[in-house]
């Protein structure tokens, strides 16, 4: 939690109550994560060259096209290099479809959506690069690889690989960029606007033999720094998180989201399956890409009624978020992982509605930290009951009421909006005290305020 005397200055951005950043007191009220709503299956994984492995799916929304890449044939041996990377697209989200590309051969045939074949589509990781200085031949960048056949698992490596259009891909370099690491798992990368840099995410063993999650930074793709763990509070369990889906929140770039898929080694439910393990998804962020707020440790996705999902290496959140609905983000799941009905599901949350302050019927109220903002409207991203009400109260940096802006100023705001703007009796004008350190003081009653911004409208 922020210092009560540290000012935050936030400007015009989103900034979602997902951890404790902004309040510096709170009565009455719990910050709640929102599980998100499972919706359509959008793809079944069955075709020939695909099979019931498949996964480490990656979705990129590239202006109106959704693209989907994903792990097709995956033979027993991870060190195989007859892997293959499948690629899929849509134009809503919802209904994806394979393109015939004729790229590669598959039992004698090329009329298939296989975009790579080799050692690193075991674990393919691709992005579109929205870097300022990104090349014409390498819009789209990812990265791959696991060790190769007689080698050690723990000298994995990760090559680099571009693509002027997504479709035709190549090396950037002869030789593995990332080496020396167990690479057999969903290593992700992206474009880090805050770093004016990329950054990966990669999944490696501790110590003490737990699965966690590591990153790097590459000013080009080509060279990489040191990995650095994730870090965690003290009182934070130690937990195995076998992928990561970690990217930047779209529309609030300056936070990092991240979905591990968290393996519990040691339970089997269904007997039959020949395999043991269960696995749910957990979300937590940061605000720096390394040190992670495990504020809900609770998980955010769970297997469900359907017995399916209740073996090893299902309810894995694909890599990307993705916005076809206004007021939704949507982001894809893995199900039914090595059954012969091998699924993608589409989830989605309100839009930077990951969590919320929550306050229940008998009402709470929180107090920010100071604050400096910028704009002249306050907008609220916020739900109540149809008795429930919000009220909002400006505040100097030392907790005293602003005239005009008090909570007895202000008719109770209730309904459900991602935009609602806070109006008092003098009207919604704050540009007066832009640039200025003031606090905030929230009334909820049946209520959630899921993310605040000052905007100039």
């Amino acid at each position: 939690m922020r210092s009560s005397k540290a000012v935050a200055h936030i400007g015009s951005r989103v900034e979602m109550f997902i951890d404790n950043w902004l309040i510096d007191e709170r009565q009455g009220i719990e910050l709640r994560a929102t599980p998100p709503t499972k919706r359509e299956v959008v793809l079944k994984l069955d075709k020939p060259w695909e099979g019931k492995a498949a996964c480490y799916f990656s979705v990129i929304q590239d202006e109106e096209k959704i693209r989907l890449y994903y792990r097709g044939n995956a033979p027993a041996d991870d060190h195989d290099d007859q892997q293959v990377t499948c690629y899929a697209e849509s134009e809503d989200g919802i209904h994806f479809e394979r393109p015939v590309l004729g790229l590669y051969e598959h039992d004698g045939a090329s009329n298939n959506n296989i975009v790579w074949r080799g050692l690193e589509s075991h674990n393919f990781a691709p992005m579109k690069d929205v870097s300022p200085l990104a090349a014409k031949e390498s819009l789209f960048k990812a990265v791959g690889g696991v060790a190769p056949r007689g080698t050690p698992w723990e000298k994995g490596m990760l090559n680099a690989l571009h693509s002027p259009d997504g479709i035709h891909w190549s090396k950037m370099e002869a030789n593995p960029v990332i080496t020396d690491q167990p690479f057999d798992s969903h290593n992700v990368v992206f474009w880090d606007p805050g770093l004016n840099a990329y950054r990966c995410y990669a999944r490696y063993w501790t110590d003490s033999r737990v699965r966690a999650v590591h990153s790097s930074i590459s000013p080009d793709f080509r060279e990489w720094r040191p990995f650095t763990p994730n870090h965690y509070e003290t009182d934070v369990p130690i937990e195995q998180f076998y992928t990561n889906a970690t990217v930047v929140c779209p529309g609030a770039e300056h936070v990092y989201l991240s979905f591990p898929k968290r393996f519990v080694e040691s339970r089997k439910k269904v007997p039959e399956h020949p395999f043991g393990g269960l696995s749910d998804t957990v979300f937590m962020s940061s605000r720096d890409g390394i040190h992670w707020d495990r504020t809900f440790l609770d998980a955010w996705l769970r297997p469900g009624h359907d017995r399916k999902n209740w073996t090893e290496r299902s309810n894995m959140i694909a890599h990307g978020i993705v916005q076809i609905e206004p007021e939704l983000f949507s982001l894809y799941v893995t199900e039914h992982y090595r059954w012969d009905d091998i699924q993608l599901r589409r989830l989605t949350v309100r839009k930077h509605g990951f969590a919320s302050i929550h306050g229940g019927y008998r009402g709470g109220e929180v107090k920010t930290c100071p604050l400096i903002f910028s704009g002249n409207r306050l907008l609220l991203n916020y739900a109540t009951s149809a008795a429930g009400s919000i009220q909002v109260e400006l505040l100097d940096e030392s907790g005293r009421p602003l005239d005009g802006y008090e909570a007895s100023d202000m008719e109770p705001l209730y309904g459900d909006e991602l935009e609602g703007v806070v109006r008092w009796r003098n009207g919604e004008d704050v540009s007066a005290l832009a640039g200025k350190p003031v606090r905030i003081r929230f009334l909820l009653h049946d209520a959630d305020i899921y993310s605040m911004q000052f905007k100039t409208l």
